[in-house]
């Protein structure tokens, strides 16, 4: 007997929702959706645009739907925690959106609540599943440029938030930019293999820049830090920096015997190292890592093996950005 498609309701129709939508018309006889919103009409709306299966006028009609198997929880940062306890409650699986939450307590929380309702609970971090990240993973467990000695991971364009954009009040958003953006790519630089173990945080003084297009938040950071095999690293973030090809960039891993340089998007990767010179395209139909996420979110949901991308893996992301931010203000009370 074939199993029924898993049921998944979005919590908010905002952008975010429309993207993960259109990456779930790949998955369709596995998985359906449909979407609530505080308006009912903007609920349909989306319904009716993205191929959806219901919609509700609130989102706790979702949570409470028997035929709803699990939901996406797709509003700002600071409502997270408060939505998917109310889910688990409900006895609903959850994916919440990445940053999943303001601080680190609120993790404990959740998995505590996970456990007890013993339910699937998956962080949104698409760049997890990205082909680019599973090639690199691969290409470092191979051996193919010897020992890692350096990661250099680049995301430079120019891209302000308009001033009406809620991402640019931290109390609602959870952080600046980098928290809010910028913790995806620190994400795949800790996924690789080795661990990251020390880390510190620059950040350029703004203070005398004028905000671009009504954007009022820090909008780059440099990071470095040191993993657990002794390499060593460093993030270059800006969203105020004038680039050719607006986000295209180049990312380099260096080791002993040989060159790792990547589209920092994952347009590309060409290994320099043992054997001949390779130019590999690690896949574009599932760039952003999506519908692999989703994939994982059903197998666990299923009963298949845990999720990668689970809330402890989540945690310990956050826990290098609160060094990040705690390194920072060290800096400035010297």
């Amino acid at each position: 007997m074939s199993r029924r498609p898993v049921h998944i309701a979005f919590l908010g129709c905002g952008f975010i929702s429309k993207v993960h939508a259109r990456h779930l018309k790949a998955l369709r006889g596995d998985v359906i959706w449909s979407f609530a919103s505080r308006s009912a009409e903007k609920a349909e709306d989306f319904r009716r645009r993205l191929g959806g299966t219901e919609s509700w006028g609130s989102y706790e009609q979702a949570m409470h739907d028997p035929g709803v198997d699990a939901v996406v929880v797709a509003v700002p940062p600071h409502r997270h925690e408060e939505l998917t306890l109310q889910a688990l409650d409900a006895g609903k699986h959850v994916l919440v959106e990445k940053p999943a939450f303001p601080e680190l307590a609120d993790y404990d929380r959740v998995i505590e609540a996970r456990d007890r309702a013993g339910r699937v609970v998956i962080v949104g971090e698409n760049d997890h599943y990205k082909p680019l990240a599973v090639e690199l993973r691969r290409l470092l467990a191979s051996g193919v440029i010897g020992d890692f000695l350096f990661g250099h991971f680049a995301t430079v364009m120019r891209k302000p938030k308009t001033a009406d954009d809620w991402r640019n009040d931290e109390s609602i958003a959870g952080g600046d930019a980098f928290f809010e953006e910028g913790i995806h790519w620190l994400h795949v630089a800790g996924s690789l293999g080795p661990k990251i173990v020390d880390i510190t945080g620059y950040r350029p003084d703004d203070s005398a820049v004028a905000p671009l297009e009504g954007d009022a938040r820090s909008k780059s950071m440099l990071v470095s830090f040191e993993y657990d095999t002794g390499a060593a690293g460093a993030l270059f973030y800006s969203r105020e920096i004038p680039t050719f090809l607006r986000g295209l960039g180049r990312s380099r891993l260096y080791g002993r015997d040989g060159i790792i340089t990547f589209e920092s998007n994952g347009g590309f990767v060409f290994v320099r190292g043992k054997g001949w010179p390779k130019l590999k395209f690690p896949g574009f139909r599932d760039i952003r890592g999506y519908q692999a996420m989703y994939r994982d979110f059903a197998r666990a949901i299923g009963g298949g093996p845990p999720v990668e991308m689970s809330l402890e893996r989540a945690r310990e992301d956050h826990e290098l950005m609160e060094q990040v931010y705690a390194s920072i203000r060290a800096g400035r009370d010297e």
